[in-house]
């Protein structure tokens, strides 16, 4: 049997940490996760960024944040990061936000919703507020438990629905096929093969099997 890789997950919610557990197991490698860090946005990575690649050094750590309004992945991590990243950090970012990655299985999610696939964008990487494009999609669906969940209420203050992350983390769960949706995102392209071919190194103390 191989030896499963140990790893840590750091995130900015909930729903990006039900992502990178699906595309953990997707990818087929006997990855098991310990803990997730995070939750709490981008500022918790952000500022505890060079300790986490410090961390690395002895278990492996993969960090998910999006690119939202910066340029690009490379000046994104440079900012961050102003050495290179250890070889057991994985770092990888959503362009332009998570939702880029959810609408990108384009059949999956237009049936989830129950809308034509023709109203789903053929390149959500492209969207400049892929939140704001799923909400909108998320409105015209035909069931209403959906609409009630993800959609926030009129007048309401909040920026999504009061079960966002967890209707949509169900469908990346259950009907969200990574290697479907990589066809149409090229930022998840890259994150899934980093992920399916990451060797960790044998620095440090490994995790007890």
């Amino acid at each position: 049997m191989t030896d499963k890789i140990y790893i840590t997950l750091a995130v900015e919610d909930l729903l990006s940490e039900a992502i990178l557990r699906s595309i953990l197991r997707q990818s087929e490698r006997p990855y098991h996760v310990l803990s997730c860090i995070g939750l709490t946005g981008f500022g918790y990575l952000r500022l505890n960024i060079k300790k986490l690649n410090q961390a690395a050094r002895k278990t492996p750590i993969l960090v998910l944040t999006d690119l939202d309004r910066t340029e690009c992945a490379p000046i994104l991590l440079r900012e961050w990061l102003n050495v290179s990243p250890h070889k057991n950090l994985i770092f990888r970012v959503a362009v332009r936000e998570v939702e880029s990655w959810i609408m990108a299985h384009r059949k999956a999610f237009a049936a989830f919703l129950g809308i034509g696939i023709n109203l789903v964008p053929t390149n959500p990487d492209e969207l400049a507020d892929p939140k704001r494009t799923l909400l909108d999609l998320a409105a015209r669906s035909r069931k209403r438990e959906l609409r009630e969940a993800i959609v926030p209420a009129p007048k309401s203050t909040a920026k999504v629905g009061p079960d966002y992350n967890g209707r949509l983390g169900e469908f990346v769960m259950m009907n969200w096929d990574v290697c479907e949706a990589a066809q149409n995102s090229l930022s998840l392209g890259k994150a899934f093969r980093a992920i399916a071919s990451f060797d960790p190194t044998q620095e440090g103390v490994p995790c007890p099997r």
